[in-house]
């Protein structure tokens, strides 16, 4: 019978979510390196490479591949034979390991957890509580899996309730183009099929724990008939020509994990999480010998390569005008240098409700930029942490106000643009330029100084000015309105008809 003591299950969670912060799974390096070789659509490929670039710098100097460091969730499997040496309950075992591991003064992580969320939404600043589900096993260890799960891929969970005849691989290539590219493909889709509807979501999040193994399971042909399935949903989806950030390409999904539960007569939920090009997840297990042992990926496994923006435009922020960005083209590459501005959802809702009191805003954005980051803290020498893009489309109900009222010229996010936002992009020879979800860090050290203008009680959501050199965007939606979004996978869709599939 072991005993498990309290201080090896905190220390165990917290070294887990230090460890998946900067290292990707193996299995994920060694197949969106695949992808990589064999993607043929030049946006794409540029893509990737800034994600294994950014990845490789991570893994060597133990900084969040994302900005977005994610919601914690814990699955543990409690062994009925195990005891404890433990005066906390095992949720507060457990968000005492996320709180040490958030806080690490060494690697600190965002933390973007808030309270009341119908609410305040008040930042419970150490990313507590996490999200922790526990089953009671024949054993005497306990089993944990640790995962930190980004908004942009959490956000584009689906659900539905089909009739028992309807077809599956039918609504999951029908939904994943509603989803766009927020979720920051390529990655992987879970997918939770019976049960009932909170069965579903959680057989979907449990599946991307899985290994990536479906080049293994390609070679081999199915066995079962979720085997059939995967690999007829990740054949369709890849057809669709989404590819790396919504650009246009081969690859789309890396993998697709299916599970599946017994489920009523008159049902068929299915559930469909993805994870992102930034999945993080680790697995232990605590057997009374002390905390658990996490082994560091070879970093053979990574590309050893710099990434080459020589190819990009460079424009200088503090001298461009609306003239000059009319000549950028959807697909463009350019380089941002100059003073950069900063804003996100809390500080986009400040602004707009000032400027409908008439209210005058603290910061001039006449012929300037907004970068939609939330910045991870410095350390060391940083003078920013990882800052890669959040979602745009989350502003897209406040882009005509700020585009009109305060002389806006251009925004930088992640992924596409809805109508709305492309609508007033256009009405005001604006611009949308997309930097690459999944390279943070990559993109941090392009910026050389950065300090809060406004609205510093937002932490992470005020409003900074960063100097930036030579940072990597690509032109998202020009000032007529068109977008790589839709031209790119268009694009990409027609000519995967005519491309040989290769699957190993």
């Amino acid at each position: 019978m072991a005993t498990i003591r309290q201080d090896d299950l905190i220390a165990s969670v917290a070294d887990a979510l230090q460890f998946i912060s900067y290292y990707h799974p193996a299995d994920f390096i060694r197949n969106l390196r695949r992808a990589w070789e064999r993607e043929q659509s030049a946006a794409a490929r540029d893509a990737m490479a800034q994600i294994l670039v950014n990845s490789r710098m991570c893994a060597t100097g133990h900084r969040p591949i994302c900005q977005d460091t994610g919601i914690v969730n814990v699955f543990l499997r409690v062994g009925m034979n195990v005891r404890w040496d433990a005066t906390l309950s095992l949720e507060d075992m457990v968000n005492e390991g996320v709180r040490r591991a958030y806080l690490n003064p060494d690697n600190r992580l965002r933390a973007s957890v808030l309270a009341d969320p119908a609410g305040a939404r008040r930042n419970t600043r150490d990313n507590t509580p996490a999200v922790i589900h526990v089953s009671l096993v024949p054993g005497d260890t306990v089993e944990v899996e640790v995962a930190a799960k980004g908004g942009g891929s959490e956000n584009k969970s689906k659900f539905t309730m089909l009739n028992p005849s309807d077809s599956i691989v039918d609504w999951v290539v029908k939904t994943v183009p509603s989803m766009g590219a927020g979720w920051c493909p390529p990655g992987i889709l879970g997918i939770g099929i019976g049960g009932t509807a909170e069965k579903a979501m959680l057989l979907a999040k449990e599946s991307l724990m899985e290994p990536i193994d479906m080049v293994e399971l390609a070679a081999r042909g199915p066995s079962n008939r979720l085997d059939e399935l995967r690999l007829e949903i990740f054949d369709k989806v890849n057809a669709l020509g989404i590819g790396a950030q919504g650009l246009g390409g081969l690859t789309t999904v890396l993998d697709v994990k299916i599970r599946d539960y017994p489920t009523h007569a008159a049902s068929l939920p299915v559930a469909m999480i993805p994870n992102c090009a930034a999945t993080r997840h680790v697995h232990f297990v605590l057997d009374g010998s002390g905390p658990a042992q996490l082994d560091p990926p070879d970093l053979s496994e990574w590309p050893d390569f710099a990434y080459d923006a020589s190819a990009g435009r460079r424009v200088n922020l503090d001298t461009v005008t609306r003239e000059e960005a009319a000549a950028w083209k959807p697909g463009e590459v350019l380089l941002l240098n100059g003073r950069l501005l900063t804003g996100r959802d809390a500080a986009h809702k400040r602004m707009v409700d000032m400027l409908a009191r008439g209210e005058p805003l603290p910061v001039d954005f006449r012929g300037r930029f907004i970068y939609y980051v939330g910045p991870v803290d410095p350390v060391r020498d940083e003078v920013v942490g990882p800052a890669g893009p959040t979602t745009a489309t989350r502003m897209d109900k406040f882009t005509r106000t700020m585009l009109e009222k305060t002389g806006l010229l251009g925004m930088v996010g992640k992924a596409e643009r809805g109508p709305e936002a492309i609508a007033a992009i256009r009405d005001n020879r604006a611009v949308y330029l997309m930097a690459v979800g999944g390279a943070a860090y990559l993109v941090s050290k392009a910026i050389k100084a950065a300090r809060v203008v406004a609205f510093q009680d937002l932490g992470m959501e005020a409003i900074y000015e960063f100097e930036v050199r030579d940072m990597p965007v690509t032109v998202a939606v020009d000032s007529a309105g068109a977008s790589v979004h839709q031209t790119g996978p268009r694009e990409w869709q027609q000519r995967i008809g005519k491309i040989p599939v290769v699957t190993a």
